[in-house]
């Protein structure tokens, strides 16, 4: 029994099957860094939520557009039943221009964008008409007609707003009569004059965090943002063109037309989603830390193997017999590293901590490697190759779009030395013991 425990002992195939059982076992311990990195990644948007839910939250601009009442007749059970429905009417011309000023607020390690936009907001309006509808006259509540603008938080207004329309001066009100088009907003019961068309023009004071989109209602929809934040991302149905991103800020330009959206220019009732048209700017961090480093987490069983690989090279070719425990104590010291990558990122940003950590664990499985091989030089070629693996994975987390190429030839590159150096290995031999290797 004992002849036969030595003799698996020194078998090259169940020392193969050992490393992978425990390179399974290491799946453990990913797992659960996996989870604490998300598990700090909500609670920084909590975090994010709570102080946008004082400021403003993430604005969406509608508008403005006016709604004009009017009654529809049906029968029902031989009796006609006089009911109110609404006729929606866009603007022929919408410009909006305006400044997003950026401030980042701070909450513990944490911190987040908001911004304060000041928009001037105006256009014109050709004249209602109920003619393609074949509305009677008298149906028609022209008294109660309104001009409505959706704003997704009221809580961001930050100053008083009054509309200028058709040279007179509105005051407005919180809410909106009807539900057909937005949800959020203000409106102002409007004078319609008997004329061809209405101007408007107003100023919006508009507080709000993280992005600030627009809805392109007008049949012409002229857009223009420009702000000193340098990482923006534009977003939505619609690109700039043109945009200008430079270390200074950026500037924005959208032209959109009615033939580029969803929806025309005056309908009844609620027949179209306008959101579905939506576009704007996200103001981005440079680095989510989170993002990074659970991307690196998922390395971590290549790392893992990559690492043991070489222990058991090192094993068979230089005679140096390596025991369990310390390939296992190897894969905790790289588990351990991605611990250290997201709290240092907390604190230094991911790059600072991407180095620090991995430079500590290095240093921390070359020092143990020295005592395991009893061999300097063992020790630094182990280094050295740490060092390529831990540079390779930190180009192939800068590179995003190119990390799958990057990464598979890196792996084919490995694949093959370890071909090479496996070349000459007698597999049915049993590992040869050194007389100063660690039992």
């Amino acid at each position: 029994m004992k002849k036969f425990t030595e003799k698996l002992a020194e078998s090259i195939s169940f020392k193969l099957f050992t490393i992978v059982v425990l390179v399974l076992l290491l799946l453990i311990p990913t797992a659960f860094v996996k989870s604490l990195i998300k598990e700090r990644e909500a609670t920084r948007n909590s975090v994010i939520y709570e102080i946008s839910s004082k400021w403003g939250n993430q604005q969406t601009v509608t508008g403005p557009f006016i709604t004009v009442p009017y009654y529809t007749y049906y029968k029902k059970d031989k009796e006609v039943i006089k009911q109110q429905s609404f006729a929606h009417f866009l603007p022929e011309q919408l410009n909006i221009t305006g400044n997003l000023n950026p401030e980042i607020r701070y909450r513990g390690i944490y911190k987040v964008i908001v911004y304060n936009s000041e928009l001037e907001i105006r256009g014109n309006f050709l004249a209602p008409s109920f003619k393609e509808w074949k509305v009677r006259p008298e149906d028609i509540l022209w008294d109660e007609a309104y001009l409505a603008m959706g704003i997704s938080d009221m809580r961001g207004i930050k100053d008083e707003l009054k509309i200028n329309f058709d040279n007179a001066t509105y005051d407005v009100s919180p809410g909106v009569p009807n539900l057909d088009l937005i949800s959020k907003g203000i409106n102002s019961k409007i004078k319609l004059a008997d004329k061809d068309s209405f101007d408007f023009n107003f100023k919006l004071n508009l507080n709000g965090s993280e992005a600030l989109k627009f809805i392109p209602i007008g049949k012409t929809t002229n857009v223009e943002i420009n702000s000193d934040w340098n990482t923006p991302s534009f977003d939505g149905e619609f690109l700039p063109d043109p945009r200008n991103v430079s270390d200074s800020g950026f500037q924005a330009n959208w032209q959109v037309l009615q033939v580029n959206r969803t929806f025309p220019q005056k309908w009844t009732g609620s027949k179209y989603n306008i959101y579905d048209s939506q576009f704007g700017v996200k103001l981005l961090f440079p680095v989510d830390q989170y993002l990074k480093s659970f991307r690196a987490a998922k390395y971590a069983i290549m790392f893992i193997g990559l690492t043991f690989v070489v222990f058991f090279f090192s094993e068979i070719l230089n005679k140096k017999r390596i025991h369990p425990i310390q390939y296992l104590l190897v894969g905790i010291a790289i588990c351990v590293f991605y611990v250290l990558l997201i709290s240092l990122a907390e604190y230094f940003g991911f790059a600072t901590a991407y180095i620090v950590g991995g430079s500590a664990t290095i240093g921390l499985i070359t020092l143990f490697s020295k005592s395991v091989f009893k061999s300097t030089k063992l020790a630094l070629m182990l280094m050295s190759i740490l060092i390529a693996l831990y540079t390779f994975l930190f180009t192939i987390l800068q590179l995003q779009d190119y990390s799958l190429l990057l990464g598979s030839l890196g792996l084919f590159i490995v694949l093959g030395a370890i071909m090479y150096l496996s070349r000459k290995i007698d597999w049915y031999k049993p590992i040869q013991r050194d007389n100063n290797s660690i039992e």
